[in-house]
């Protein structure tokens, strides 16, 4: 079960121009959309501890986000 509830990806998926979204669908890019964050969440807690700082910084997500697009786009 995602974190990421399917009501939203329903919006997102209508305001891109779907006229019908399944729930299947909409629950299948929640599942996918959590998957990217887990990596990119995972990526930025790595990159805190490396420089020995307990807090993540937008900066951190920012260099986790072109480290994860780098890797798979």
């Amino acid at each position: 079960m995602s974190e990421i509830p399917a009501a939203p990806m329903d919006r997102i998926l209508r305001n891109r121009g779907a006229e019908r979204v399944s729930f299947e669908s909409a629950k299948t890019l929640s599942e996918e959309l959590e998957y990217i964050a887990n990596n990119i969440a995972d990526d930025a807690i790595n990159i805190c501890n490396y420089a020995g700082r307990k807090t993540i910084t937008k900066k951190d997500i920012e260099f986790a986000v072109n480290n994860f697009k780098k890797k798979y786009m």
